[in-house]
């Protein structure tokens, strides 16, 4: 896809547009520049979440599907792998997929705003997933089973709303412990989901080599290709170490 004929430009060059199908006047300037100065678009030129961010990923990535784009390494992944710079509905709200968010602390305090709410909405997931009763937790066993009648008196949509009106929208899973999320789509159910993942302690290991060798051995993280489970993200932290404000020397992949 060399526009000068030596054949040689797309292996060094991160992003090569292909001139014979297009000229390079149709690209935004943020695409020239990352070409221009044989930048990978993980390196991004602008800040991350930001409206020109997402919008460079759509118009690379929809360069790319028309073969106008050719891209290599983790650009590659990103625009093969992910639907970043791509937006879902969740809850009535538009939203980034692909694109971890750290938690706030206001965010974390709705969703822990009160125990009773917390175990309701835990029944309800259950409820919704066809999972067996006696695998919840004992004191929401004996909350469920106080509070059975009034609980499976009200279908699935009585129960998103009772929820919704005493604690909002829940951030975090009700084992608590994760701190970011991110939103994708599975591609089974087609619709948006939030993946939580990550913690403390594993975000003090991204400098160090050794922690992060054993960490991708451990968790098998060269087979981990599901989006939508938590070990995806969590062997990807280091590479979204930069957008989380996280400070990390390292900024592959476990």
């Amino acid at each position: 896809m060399c526009s000068c004929g030596c054949g040689t430009c797309s292996a060094q060059k991160p992003v090569v547009l292909n001139e014979s199908l297009a000229p390079k006047q149709i690209l935004s300037e943020g695409l020239k520049y990352h070409m221009d100065n044989a930048l990978p678009l993980t390196e991004h030129v602008f800040r991350a979440g930001s409206t020109e961010y997402f919008n460079l990923w759509a118009e690379a990535r929809a360069l790319y599907a028309r073969n106008i784009l050719e891209v290599q390494g983790d650009d590659l992944e990103v625009l093969t792998e992910t639907d970043l710079g791509n937006f879902g509905m969740f809850e009535g709200k538009k939203v980034p997929l692909d694109f971890p968010i750290e938690l706030t602390e206001e965010e974390i305090d709705e969703a822990y705003s009160t125990y009773e709410q917390r175990m309701i909405n835990q029944i309800k997931r259950f409820k919704k997933e066809g999972l067996p009763m006696f695998n919840l937790p004992i004191k929401t066993q004996k909350f469920y089973a106080k509070h059975q009648k009034e609980i499976d008196a009200l279908d699935e949509t009585e129960i998103n709303e009772e929820a919704k009106k005493k604690i909002g929208k829940p951030m975090r899973d009700s084992s608590g412990g994760k701190a970011y999320k991110v939103y994708v789509k599975d591609p089974k159910t087609k619709k948006i989901k939030t993946v939580r993942f990550g913690s403390g302690g594993l975000k003090a290991k991204i400098n160090n080599p050794k922690a992060r060798q054993a960490f991708a051995k451990r968790h098998d993280c060269a087979n981990k290709k599901d989006k939508t489970k938590a070990s995806y993200w969590s062997c990807r932290l280091p590479r979204y170490a930069k957008l989380l404000g996280l400070k990390s020397n390292f900024s592959g992949f476990w």
